[in-house]
């Protein structure tokens, strides 16, 4: 019991911390919300305005990630996203994303097109999505009341970015990605306007599709991510479907950052798509938590 409070100690004055330095030096956003999935292999919308519209149907999913469960406090996050074809060659995606973690909050809503080319054997998307962001704190914490630092960032930073996305998929085997998160980015809140901003960063996807036998397929697939204030990491996903995809089973690996290892499971009922995740990681604070859980639950209907 002891080490369990030392524990939630440590993660407070992370958070602290993490406040703290967030608002004085104002250089960046906090994080890129991109890096939170690890079923973005299986449903690029949450990522890439270049799939928007890709399925020629209409899509809405809703998307839970709990990390470090059983800590309180942990991040947790909550993702609405539509995506659907509005005309031959047109998509249109829609995200809204909740994340927290303590007492900080980060509010996303992004809107994006996508413009399809499809030939015999390729069809690839080329898509753009504007972007709001706002990161600042739910509440006050155990800081001094009037704290001139926790009273700027009670206000928020708020930025207006532009992302784009290309996503293909060749043969109907071959899927490949290449998104450009926040290529454009301009704080828009008066706080510090002068300072500079973040790197831009990347997200590289490639995934094939096998028959094993009658229907069983494989799917390898690695994602590379170099994100904002985020360890550039390798996710390494392995996909079984069964009896035409309607079941699913994989494990997953990510190369830095949080080190992950953990296994996917999913189904398909007619239009209902419902997928679970869960992973560990190698760091030490997987001691002290109950593992990190996905939930996406989507719906698909009509045409375009």
């Amino acid at each position: 019991m002891k080490t369990v409070n030392i524990f939630k100690s440590v993660l407070v004055l992370f958070v602290i911390m993490s406040v703290s330095s967030w608002v004085t030096a104002q250089t960046s956003r906090y994080f890129d919300e991109r890096y939170i999935y690890t079923q973005a292999h299986l449903n690029p919308q949450l990522i890439n305005p270049g799939s928007f519209g890709h399925q020629m149907n209409h899509n809405v999913l809703l998307n839970y990630r709990n990390k470090w469960s059983g800590i309180d406090g942990a991040p947790s996050t909550i993702t609405l996203a539509y995506n659907g074809a509005i005309g031959n060659k047109l998509g249109l995606g829609i995200n809204l994303l909740s994340d927290r973690f303590g007492e900080l909050e980060t509010t996303k809503g992004a809107v994006g097109l996508s413009y399809m080319i499809d030939s015999e054997n390729n069809k690839v998307g080329f898509g753009i999505s504007a972007e709001y962001i706002k990161h600042g704190l739910s509440g006050v914490g155990n800081s001094a009341p009037g704290d001139p630092i926790i009273n700027r960032a009670l206000s928020g930073t708020e930025y207006f970015d532009a992302s784009f996305g290309l996503y293909g998929l060749y043969m109907q085997r071959l899927s490949y990605g290449l998104v450009l998160p926040s290529a454009v980015s301009s704080r828009i809140s008066d706080i510090d306007n002068d300072a500079p901003e973040g790197t831009i960063g990347f997200i590289m996807q490639v995934g094939y599709k096998l028959d094993v036998q009658t229907d069983i397929t494989m799917t390898p697939s690695i994602m590379m991510k170099r994100l904002n204030n985020v360890p550039t990491h390798i996710d390494m996903n392995l996909v079984f479907g069964f009896l035409e995809d309607k079941l699913l089973g994989g494990v997953n690996y990510t190369l830095g950052a949080d080190k992950r290892l953990g296994f996917l499971i999913g189904t398909k009922i007619e239009k209902l798509n419902f997928l679970y995740s869960y992973n560990t990681s190698s760091h030490q604070i997987q001691d002290y938590n109950n593992g990190s859980h996905e939930l996406t639950l989507g719906v698909s209907f009509g045409g375009k």
